[in-house]
């Protein structure tokens, strides 16, 4: 996933729309891009798309135009007319469960998101101590629950330092490494040094070998997402309906060159038969410092990547667990276990149950032997799960546009059927097409890894929200959400 911003979806006592003041600070439409840029963009998706070498400028530009576009300009329209984030939205376009279903999806996506990040971690201190680690699953099981219980430590502590680790994160373990690598690679081609991928027209769309060719580009919806956390600037801007679809313009042309280029970078120099999906960045770097005679600097460029993903891991640590809780003490959705807080003030019981949760599921790298395999099979469930809040958000959208056509937004977007329609079909074509096994799932089976996918979406993003619903009593609610209910 990309290195995204932490949601705030907090219950408000009503709908108010979101109104500029004259003590809000302004902010540029450039600065605004510049934030988003920096919520979105990660180099870690890069070995994905390298794969498919010069085609992954199709794979990245297709889901740009029918989900991060439709994605960007919707949020817009919702933050300047609803507080609250997307629990508000859904709860107000379409139900408050459905609401609840939302914030839920977007908390339990991690539960995936942290083995699948921390595997590229691991992979990453491998080039560190020992390139071979990078491909053993014990290893790198041990390294997720080692580095993932230490993020869960320092979370619970309430450490107010990591609120600007993600901004650090971007630019120490994104842009620099992301530069170099473009740089070097530029350098490697000019010396006249063959690329390890096909560069020439003919390759400018993936292979059509069936649906499993254009599996890779449902990884890429993950990548983009995170884009409706930041239309809750919106109201900020001088001339939202002007300069919004500018900064978002700008924003999306900046994260393709920054998903793209690193993506190409590895392609010219590791071929798409050797490239690990969680190492590849470091195979790129290591081959080029190689080439170049500066091998030395290779744990350098591991360090950068490492302390980038650790910083996104505590920064998104405590942020979804924290809008879930605060919905949840309000409605009543979690048992009491669940809402307590520590001396800190931070959802201690949830981040541990969470950490129980993302234990087991990282022991699933000691028992697949493919670690590319399991580290797929994880990015796919975490979308999958991420998309039911885009499905969501799209039909509340068209509902509140429908139902409340007067009521006061900072921001509307323009033909907002069309773009509602393209994100809910895509997201749907998504969903369907993520069942389908990749090339780099190896000869596993095929029933195997839609039972394990389906299974993940199923259990994660429906049934546990449902149960929650279902058995909830009207004691989960806090003692201050149900006194302002009796004063209300």
């Amino acid at each position: 996933m990309s290195s995204m911003d932490v949601p705030s979806d907090l219950p408000k006592p009503e709908a108010r729309p979101v109104a500029r003041s004259a003590a809000t600070p302004t902010l540029t439409w450039v600065t605004l891009a510049l934030m988003t840029t920096a919520s979105v963009a990660s180099l870690r998706a890069a070995p994905t798309m390298a794969v498919y070498g010069l085609a992954c400028v199709f794979l990245y530009l297709v889901p740009a135009i029918v989900f991060l576009l439709p994605t960007a300009l919707i949020s817009a329209e919702l933050a300047s007319g609803w507080s609250g984030g997307v629990y508000r939205w859904v709860a107000e376009g379409l139900t408050k469960p459905l609401g609840f279903l939302a914030v839920w999806c977007q908390f339990a996506m991690t539960i995936f998101y942290y083995p699948s990040l921390l595997a590229f971690v691991a992979s990453t201190i491998a080039y560190v101590i020992d390139p071979s680690l990078a491909d053993n699953g014990v290893y790198t099981a041990i390294v997720i629950m080692v580095l993932y219980w230490t993020g869960v430590w320092v979370s619970s502590r309430g450490t107010k330092a990591l609120a600007g680790l993600s901004s650090w994160g971007l630019v120490i373990g994104t842009l620099v490494p992301g530069t170099i690598l473009v740089v070097l690679g530029m350098v490697f081609l000019g010396q006249g040094n063959p690329s390890a991928a096909p560069m020439n027209s003919s390759h400018l769309l993936p292979q059509w070998t069936g649906l499993a060719s254009l599996v890779l580009i449902v990884n890429n919806f993950l990548s983009y997402s995170g884009m409706e956390m930041n239309a809750v600037h919106v109201s900020s801007l001088k001339d939202p309906p002007r300069e919004y679809p500018k900064s978002m313009f700008l924003a999306m042309g900046l994260v393709l060159l920054i998903f793209i280029l690193p993506a190409l970078a590895i392609s010219w120099v590791v071929p798409a038969d050797q490239l690990s999906l969680t190492a590849g960045v470091m195979q790129a770097f290591d081959a080029f410092f190689s080439y170049f005679g500066v091998g030395w600097m290779t744990p350098i460029a591991a360090v950068m990547l490492i302390s980038a993903s650790l910083a996104g891991m505590l920064t998104w640590l405590a942020g979804p667990s924290k809008g879930l809780l605060e919905i949840s003490r309000s409605e009543g959705y979690l048992p009491p276990f669940l809402q307590k807080l520590n001396k800190f003030g931070i959802q201690q019981n949830i981040l541990v149950t969470q950490g129980v949760v993302t234990s087991i599921i990282a022991l699933m790298y000691a028992l697949i032997p493919n670690v590319s395999s399991v580290y797929w099979i994880f990015s796919t469930i975490t979308t999958q799960v991420y998309l039911i809040v885009y499905l969501l958000m799209f039909a509340a959208a068209m509902r509140l546009r429908k139902n409340q056509p007067d009521h006061p937004r900072g921001y509307r977007a323009p033909a907002l059927g069309v773009l509602c329609s393209v994100g809910l079909l895509s997201s749907l074509a998504a969903l369907a097409i993520g069942f389908v096994p990749p090339s780099q799932f190896g000869s596993g089976s095929v029933w195997s890894y839609i039972v394990i996918v389906g299974g993940g979406l199923i259990i994660l993003g429906l049934l546990i929200p449902w149960a929650f619903l279902k058995f909830r009593k009207p004691s989960w609610r806090s003692s201050a959400a149900r006194g302002e209910a009796g004063t209300s």
